[in-house]
């Protein structure tokens, strides 16, 4: 089972993050976005995959696996409604990458049936970003989730703090991702070392 790029995923909803985030080494980031237009849409993943690729970032894209397939991405991330249109064939025939989020065992045992390169549990903390029918799922959900998962790999997202990076680790968690925790702060470039910090000295 392959290793993730790296043990954190800041998530973001738009391509200069790639730039700003990549810079400060972040290796393996998110790009999730909910508000634009087709064209717009493009042209902003167009944007993030160059940034990616100067920056040595592995660019996930939330949601839309056709894009991810056309434009050659690595990884493409699909949440439970997503699988119920997307075409796990062509996502595979494409080369990408897939990422799956899960919240129950319902979900789990559909995104284990697709193979997944990744299983995201969430949120592990309450999260006020967006709405979720899901309650915090906590630490010990991450320790069963990789008990089951076995080898593939586990990533963490919900509320998760620099401070929680170490629960989160210890629980089994590869990798640990956020949003807020990221492009809220003041300093999102020292956040990344922060981050990356955390993660190594949780290994």
């Amino acid at each position: 089972m392959m290793k993730l790029p790296q043990k954190i995923c800041p998530v973001v909803d738009r391509a200069v993050w790639i730039d700003r985030l990549g810079r400060a080494g972040a290796r393996f980031i998110q790009l999730r976005i909910k508000d634009l237009g087709a064209e717009d849409l493009l042209r902003e993943v167009r944007q993030a995959k160059e940034l990616a690729r100067r920056h040595g970032v592995s660019l996930v894209l939330n949601d839309y696996w056709q894009i991810a397939a056309d434009e050659a991405l690595d990884w493409v991330h699909l949440g439970q409604e997503d699988l119920d249109t997307a075409d796990i064939a062509a996502i595979r025939r494409a080369g990408l990458r897939l990422g799956v989020s899960t919240h129950s065992h319902e979900e789990l045992d559909r995104a284990l049936s697709l193979e997944p390169d990744y299983v995201a549990l969430g949120p592990v903390w309450p999260t006020t970003l967006k709405k979720m029918i899901w309650g915090a799922q906590g630490t010990e959900r991450l320790a069963e989730w990789k008990g089951l998962i076995g080898e593939r790999p586990l990533v963490a997202i919900g509320g998760i703090t620099a401070a929680r990076v170490p629960a989160c680790m210890a629980a089994g968690a590869d990798c640990v991702a956020a949003v807020s925790d990221f492009v809220l702060q003041e300093d999102p470039e020292t956040q990344v070392r922060v981050w990356l910090d955390a993660a190594e000295r949780a290994a």
